[in-house]
């Protein structure tokens, strides 16, 4: 069997790789996590099959407050997390979450258009399209926690006036 064969693996790569990224690199994930820097490589190049120990993946979610790989291991057991509680304040961002999505998915497609331009679809290629997708992600988690905050509040008027 290929290495990194499955996409569940892929997945909780593409995950691992986001998680570094979002503490500051590797040389500072490797700090936070007390792994070593070639450890915490590894753990980035999607071609390594090595994924993090809980331990690894609990400092730098901590450190960065996102929790996308533990909510990827939950999902692919079957399971995922509960939304947790948005506050009020949350929703004066409601067309700043809107445009983010908008612009993160305008560079999905972009990455997609140049990729499939040829015909050919090169793991390079598919390894950006992955990054775009992963930014999406997080931009369409973000818009909806703020969404569900406007819900749970009995709504929100953009301009001028109560909701």
């Amino acid at each position: 069997m290929v290495p990194n064969a499955n996409a569940r693996h892929f997945l909780l790569k593409a995950k691992q790789r986001d998680l570094i990224a979002a503490v500051g690199g590797i040389e500072r994930a490797a700090a936070i996590c007390s792994f070593g820097k070639s450890t915490v490589g590894r753990w980035a190049n999607a071609e390594s099959p090595e994924l993090m120990p809980l331990e690894a993946v609990f400092a730098l979610e901590e450190e960065c407050c996102r929790f996308d790989m533990s909510e990827a291991i939950a999902g692919a057991r079957g399971r995922r997390f509960a939304e947790t509680e948005v506050s009020a304040s949350d929703n004066v961002s409601v067309m700043a979450s809107h445009a983010e999505a908008v612009v993160q998915m305008g560079e999905l497609m972009t990455a997609g258009a140049l990729a499939f331009a040829d015909g050919k679809l090169t793991p390079a290629e598919a390894n950006q399209i992955d990054k775009a997708l992963a930014s999406v992600e997080r931009s369409l988690a973000d818009y909806r926690k703020v969404v569900a905050s406007v819900r749970g509040h009995g709504g929100l008027s953009i301009i001028g006036g109560a909701a």
